[in-house]
């Protein structure tokens, strides 16, 4: 590689691929409301429809989220966190809505070692190695 030339890491994603299935019916109303401009595609109709229910909800989910004592957006936990965990004796309980983040440094043992539960609505970023070890834990 040229001496200019820097690979730069892909920046991790801040959405969730999903899948969904619809009936036909619906899913030619959907590509209707795109043909005569109301959304710029199929994706745009069902993240508004999703943001739409979610803001008619927002009560339920702010309640919810507290009586769950869930930490609500994006979560980081870092090896200094976990080590900080380990050295105070304390074992952690991971309940998050939104993006849970284990830090690819950490590894099994110290998951282990420090992590009592977890629980993510949403998405648990972490290594595959810390995803198993972490299985029996997850909720």
């Amino acid at each position: 590689m040229p001496g200019n030339v820097h690979e730069i890491r892909p920046k991790p994603s801040d959405t969730e691929k999903i899948t969904i299935n619809l009936g036909f019916v619906d899913l030619g109303q959907v590509d209707l409301m795109v043909q005569e401009g109301f959304y710029s595609n199929r994706t745009d109709f069902i993240r508004t429809a999703i943001r739409n229910q979610l803001e008619r909800h927002a009560d339920v989910v702010k309640q919810s989220t507290a009586r769950k004592s869930l930490d609500l957006g994006l979560r980081n936990y870092s090896r200094e966190d976990l080590e900080a965990a380990r050295r105070a004796g304390e074992m952690l309980h991971i309940n998050v809505l939104g993006l849970a983040t284990i830090a690819p440094d950490v590894t099994p043992e110290l998951a282990r070692a420090t992590i009592a539960s977890v629980s993510v609505l949403g998405a648990l970023h972490a290594s595959p190695a810390v995803k198993s070890a972490l299985a029996d834990r997850t909720r």
